[in-house]
């Protein structure tokens, strides 16, 4: 004999389509609004572009500590798209590691902002102190990478566990401080440079699978330092560049 169930009528079918319908609106606001991680070590700039992503730059700058929480930000256009942003501190901060298991693994983002900046990270005092210190551009550069090497193995595992792609974007920041040496720097942070940053990107993929994770690098800045020969509309044009792109993997445009 066949199984005829009854179909439900009336006032029984009331939280079946109320919980059908949230669903079908949740999702397209998640389209509309993706969430993505803001990910990088203390001082590489990550707060002062998002400001600049979301449309809101503060005039006097981020303040010189790094923050201890993680960030949110919305950017929002005239067609009711956007972004949700999640800033994760830097590694400095207590709650970084709780952070990370936030957005990579109890509620995952849709795309990653990783930030570097080719040694030239702000020196920031511990313990999110106020005030900034002289760095070492060598050990700046050795700690991004070993902070790079932490943030990829959630990439990965989140990216493995789901049915989509993940997106990534490697923004090579303060590209003011070395205009003449832009193109070279954003191809050592890329996959098959063979510089030891470019050594872990390939493993990345590797562990996602090519099909599961896509990488972008882009150069970009937001404060422009004193006597940098780029001026506002190049820094403009980077920072158009990576929304461009954005949108496109967000299923924008």
């Amino acid at each position: 004999m066949t199984d005829v169930r009854p179909r439900r009528s009336g006032l029984r079918a009331v939280p079946a389509a109320f919980g059908r319908g949230r669903e079908r609106l949740a999702g397209v606001f998640q389209h509309r609004y993706p969430t993505v991680a803001v990910t990088g070590m203390t001082g590489v700039g990550k707060t002062e572009l998002v400001d600049h992503l979301s449309g809101r730059p503060r005039p006097g700058g981020v303040p010189e500590s790094g923050s201890a929480v993680m960030e949110r930000r919305v950017r929002r256009d005239a067609r009711l798209r956007g972004f949700r942003f999640r800033v994760v501190p830097g590694e400095n901060a207590a709650t970084r590691l709780g952070a990370l298991d936030q957005v990579f693994h109890d509620d995952p983002v849709d795309g990653v902002l990783h930030v570097v900046a080719n040694g030239y990270a702000t020196g920031r005092r511990t313990a999110g102190t106020t005030g900034n210190v002289a760095a070492d551009r060598e050990e700046q550069l050795r700690r991004e990478l070993e902070d790079w090497t932490v943030t990829a193995h959630r990439i990965a595992s989140m990216a493995v566990r789901r049915s989509h792609p993940t997106w990534l974007i490697v923004v090579v920041t303060k590209v003011d401080l070395y205009p003449d040496d832009v193109d070279e720097v954003v191809r050592s942070y890329s996959p098959g440079s063979g510089t030891p940053f470019g050594d872990r990107l390939d493993e990345l993929r590797a562990l996602a699978g090519g099909a599961k994770l896509s990488v972008d690098v882009l150069p970009a800045c937001s404060h422009l330092a004193d006597g940098t020969p780029v001026k506002p509309r190049q820094r403009d044009a980077y920072l158009a560049a990576l929304e461009a792109r954005m949108a496109q993997l967000a299923g924008h445009v």
